[in-house]
């Protein structure tokens, strides 16, 4: 099975409980490191999430991947949390962002540009506005190769 099929069943054997409960689900990776394969599920709600609530989703998973696997062959289950610098996978994870600071990369130059990390100020008509120093950039969303909060310093 492909690597977005993987995605798509694990991501549907979720969505009931996840919306059950009030989390969100940023991510799912389905990654192969060194010789071992890593089926990795990222959930979050607001106000963030604790290890316990990370564990009720892993124990919820993983007694649905013993019923139909998607998977073949073994592979190691982590659910987790996106953790400080969040990626900014979908144009309403960017919307959520506005106001915080983010690292942006795009496809190809922007105000001679690639990358950008600054305060997202704005996200609306599917362009970004992202304020480094004095300076603002409009980023069109269908440039952003990748997205993610970024801890300042």
């Amino acid at each position: 099975m492909s690597i977005t099929k993987i995605k798509t069943a694990v991501e549907e054997m979720l969505r009931p409980f996840l919306d059950t409960h009030n989390f969100e689900l940023v991510d799912i990776e389905y990654v192969k490191e060194g010789s071992n394969w890593f089926l990795r599920v990222y959930v979050d709600r607001e106000g963030g999430i604790d290890i316990d609530e990370c564990g009720r989703v892993s124990e919820f998973l993983s007694e649905q991947l013993d019923q139909n696997d998607p998977v073949e062959g073994a592979y190691f289950l982590e659910v987790s949390s996106p953790g400080a610098e969040r990626p900014l996978k979908q144009a309403d994870d960017v919307r959520k962002a506005v106001g915080k600071h983010v690292f942006i990369s795009t496809y190809e130059p922007i105000d001679s540009l690639k990358e950008f990390e600054g305060r997202l100020l704005s996200f609306e008509e599917e362009q970004a506005v992202v304020e480094i120093g004095r300076k603002k950039h409009v980023i069109p969303y269908a440039k952003i190769a990748s997205a993610r909060l970024a801890i300042v310093f």
